[in-house]
C-alpha cells in the first residue's frame, strides 16, 4: 500500500499540488479506513485530506483518474516491468547484481542517483526532480524554446549521461553472461527503459514551464495593474498590486541587508593601505578599511485614510510594515479628522488585519472629512521631543483640506526638526490648487513631493525613501 500511495502522491505533486508529510499520513489513514475497492469513495476520501483549494479539485481528480485508470495499471519497478515482458527471474537477478555493482562503483562519480531512478519505481525519479537543486536549475527557463537545453541540464544534474555509460557497460556484460540472444534482448529492454527515463525528465521540464506560466499573471495584466490609478483598480488588479508590493518589500529588505553587510566591513582606506604595504614591499598586501559608525535612521509615516485616498494609503502602510526592519524606529499614524498611531497595530499582527481594522473605522472615524490642520497639530504633539535629524517624515495625502486650515506652519516646524519631510500625493499635479487642494502650498513647504497615483509610482517613491537612509 505504501509504495502505491507514494507513487500516487508523486503523480499528484507533478500535477502541481503541494503534498506535505502530514497530508501523506492523513492519506494513508484515509486509505486504511475506506480501502481500495470503491474507486469513487477512495477518490473522495483522498481529496478531503489532500485538496485545500476548490480550484485544485479538478487537477487532483484528473491526476487520480490517470493514475488509477484501468488501462494504466500500476507499473511497479524496473524488474517488475521486465518480468512482465517475459524475462526470467534468473536473468533479472543477474541484471540486478550488475546494476547494484555499477551503482556502488560509480556512486562517487554521480551515476548512482539516475541508476537508482532507473531500477526503482516512478517515485524515485520524482524525488530526484523535486530536489531544490533541480528547481534552481530550471529557474532560468522562460520559454518553450529552452526546453531541450534545460532538459539536458536537468539530466546532467541527476547523472543521466554517466548512467547511460553504465547501462552500456551492463549491456555488454549481459551478453557475456546470458548469451548473445537473451543478453542482447535484456540489454535492449534496459536501453528502452533508460530512454523512457529521459523522456520523463523532458516531460517534467515541460510541465514545470506550463505550471509556472499558469501561476504567473501575463505581462500585459501586470503592466495594466501597475500603471492604473489606485482608485480605478479592479479586484483582480488590486490583488496583483498587493503581490507586487510584497515582492518590492522583499527586494528592499534584501538590498538593505546587503548595504548593511558592506557597511560593516568598511570602505577601503587607500592611504593607510599604501603605507602599510610600503613596509613589506607590497607582499603581502593587507587591505586597511575605515569604519564609520552609522546609526540606522528613523521613519515616521502619516497616512490620510479618508475615502479619496484610502486605497493608496493601504498599499503604503502595508509596504512600511514590511520594510520597517530597515529602520531603527518606524512609527505609523493614520488620520481623517482625528489622528491615531498604528505602530503597535502593525507590529503585533499581520498587515491585512491592521488594514481591516483601519478600514472598518475602529482606529479613527472614517466618515468625517479630512482635517489636515487638526491632524498635523496632533502629530506635532505626538512627536514632541522625538523628531530629530535621523528621522524621515513621510506624509501621504491628497492635500484636500475641505476648507479647514492647511497647517503649513506645522509642516515647516516638522521640516526644521526632521531630516526630511517627503509628501506622497495620489493626485495629478494638474489638480493641485484646484478647489480645496492645498497641495501647491505643501509642495513649497515639504522637502520633496513624489507622485503615488499608481503601483509603479509607489514603487519608485519607496525606492527613493530607502535611498534617503
Amino acid at each position: 500500500m505504501l509504495r502505491v500511495l507514494s507513487e500516487f502522491l508523486w503523480s499528484v505533486r507533478r500535477a502541481g499540488l503541494a503534498i506535505s508529510t502530514s497530508k501523506t499520513l492523513d492519506a494513508a489513514r484515509a486509505i486504511e479506513l475506506v480501502g481500495w475497492d470503491d474507486r469513487a469513495r477512495l477518490r473522495g476520501a483522498l481529496a478531503a485530506v489532500i485538496v485545500e483549494r476548490a480550484r485544485d479539485r479538478a487537477r487532483f481528480e484528473q491526476a487520480f483518474d490517470a493514475f488509477f485508470a484501468v488501462d494504466a495499471a500500476h507499473p511497479g519497478d524496473l524488474f517488475a516491468r521486465l518480468r512482465a515482458r517475459g524475462f526470467a527471474d534468473a536473468e533479472l537477478d543477474t541484471l540486478r547484481e550488475l546494476l547494484f555493482a555499477a551503482a556502488e562503483r560509480s556512486g562517487e562519480a554521480g551515476d548512482a542517483p539516475a541508476l537508482r531512478a532507473l531500477s526503482g519505481h516512478a517515485g524515485e525519479l520524482d524525488g530526484l526532480l523535486a530536489a531544490a537543486g533541480i528547481r534552481r536549475t530550471l529557474r532560468g527557463m522562460t520559454s518553450p524554446s529552452m526546453t531541450g537545453y534545460f532538459a539536458q541540464k536537468t539530466g546532467e544534474s541527476i547523472g543521466l549521461p554517466r548512467a547511460a555509460n553504465a547501462v552500456a557497460r551492463v549491456g555488454r556484460v549481459l551478453v557475456e553472461a546470458l548469451g548473445a540472444e537473451r543478453g542482447a534482448a535484456l540489454a535492449a529492454a534496459l536501453k528502452e527503459e533508460l530512454d523512457a527515463l529521459k523522456r520523463r525528465v523532458r516531460r517534467h521540464v515541460e510541465q514545470e514551464l506550463v505550471r509556472r506560466d499558469g501561476d504567473r499573471p501575463d505581462d500585459e495584466q501586470v503592466r495594466r495593474a501597475s500603471e492604473a490609478p489606485f482608485a480605478a483598480l479592479s479586484e483582480e488588479e488590486e490583488a496583483e498590486v498587493r503581490r507586487a508590493v510584497r515582492r518590492l518589500a522583499e527586494r528592499l529588505r534584501g538590498s538593505g541587508k546587503t548595504r548593511a553587510r558592506r557597511a560593516s566591513r568598511g570602505r577601503v582606506d587607500p592611504r593607510r593601505t599604501a603605507a602599510r604595504a610600503a613596509r613589506t614591499g607590497g607582499v603581502p598586501l593587507a587591505i586597511v578599511r575605515r569604519r564609520r559608525p552609522r546609526e540606522r535612521p528613523k521613519l515616521v509615516v502619516v497616512c490620510d485614510v479618508s475615502e479619496s485616498v484610502r486605497s493608496a494609503s493601504s498599499f503604503l502602510l502595508e509596504l512600511v510594515a514590511a520594510v520597517s526592519e530597515l529602520f531603527a524606529d518606524a512609527r505609523s499614524f493614520v488620520f481623517v479628522s482625528d489622528l491615531a498611531e498604528t505602530t503597535t497595530l502593525f507590529r503585533d499582527g499581520p498587515p491585512h488585519r491592521a488594514l481591516a481594522a483601519i478600514a472598518s473605522g475602529a482606529v479613527v472615524g472614517i466618515s468625517a472629512n479630512s482635517n489636515y490642520a487638526r491632524a498635523l497639530g496632533s502629530l506635532e504633539r505626538a512627536l514632541d521631543g522625538k523628531l530629530d535629524k535621523r528621522t524621515t517624515l513621510v506624509i501621504l495625502g491628497d492635500g484636500r483640506t475641505n476648507h479647514h486650515g492647511a497647517g503649513l506652519d506645522v509642516v515647516r516646524r516638522l521640516r526644521e526638526r526632521a531630516r526630511a519631510v517627503v509628501w506622497l500625493c495620489p493626485e495629478s499635479p494638474s489638480s493641485w490648487g484646484v478647489g480645496d487642494s492645498a497641495m501647491a502650498r505643501y509642495a513649497e513647504t515639504a522637502t520633496l513631493v513624489l507622485p503615488a497615483r499608481t503601483a509603479r509610482e509607489l514603487e519608485e517613491a519607496a525606492r527613493r525613501l530607502v535611498r534617503l537612509r
